[in-house]
């Protein structure tokens, strides 16, 4: 069963263009919701994950519609990819009963594998470290750990000859223009350089 979800942040904000592309790609039923993707209540979301049978076909706009942190988005596609739904994205391109949304998923898993070594690497030492090179105030410096965590997803596949840019950066919530700096900052520094980069709190 096809199954669509669609969702806008606030009730000013209209789901016509979403349900539109939802019916097109021939949804049988469409959940909405006009919620913050960072509210932990969501109703609609969680009747239709209730229903879900194995086998069933999830229609997003794009994956960001899920919720608006990539941890959660990436545990919930996990979650659902383990009991046997297909999840796909209308602009993303995401897909997950092809080769290239397999992939994507072990990148996902990969993805929050590293957010989890980063938040275990975030220990007294690391603030120490901080303190001695001087960071004691002011701006904090280096990236967040959502950054990181796209950055370190990113090696895996960025070189990847059959794989274009834009199948690259629009799965990872990219723009064309950021994903070439994260390019940069992948092709000078290995993995332990990026992961030390993530600002200590």
């Amino acid at each position: 069963m096809k199954i669509g979800y669609a969702r806008v942040s606030t009730k000013d904000q209209n789901l016509d263009l979403q349900i539109e592309a939802l019916e097109k790609a021939g949804c049988e039923k469409i959940y909405q919701e006009k919620i913050s993707g960072t509210t932990k209540n969501r109703p609609e979301l969680d009747k239709m994950i209730e229903q879900f049978r194995e086998g069933d076909e999830l229609y997003v706009w794009r994956l960001d519609r899920l919720g608006r942190s990539l941890k959660n988005i990436i545990d919930l596609v996990l979650s659902l990819s383990d009991k046997g739904i297909i999840i796909k994205g209308l602009v993303d391109g995401v897909d997950t009963s092809t080769i290239n949304g397999r992939l994507f998923l072990n990148l996902m898993a990969s993805l929050s594998e590293y957010e989890r070594e980063l938040i275990r690497e975030r220990t007294n030492a690391g603030l120490q470290a901080a303190r001695s090179r001087g960071r004691l105030g002011g701006r904090p410096k280096g990236y967040a750990k959502e950054t990181i965590s796209k950055l370190l997803v990113m090696r895996s596949i960025y070189k990847n000859p059959t794989l274009a840019p834009k199948e690259i950066y629009e799965p990872l919530g990219l723009t064309r223009a950021t994903f070439y700096r994260y390019a940069k900052i992948l092709d000078n520094h290995t993995d332990e350089e990026i992961k030390k980069m993530a600002i200590k709190k």
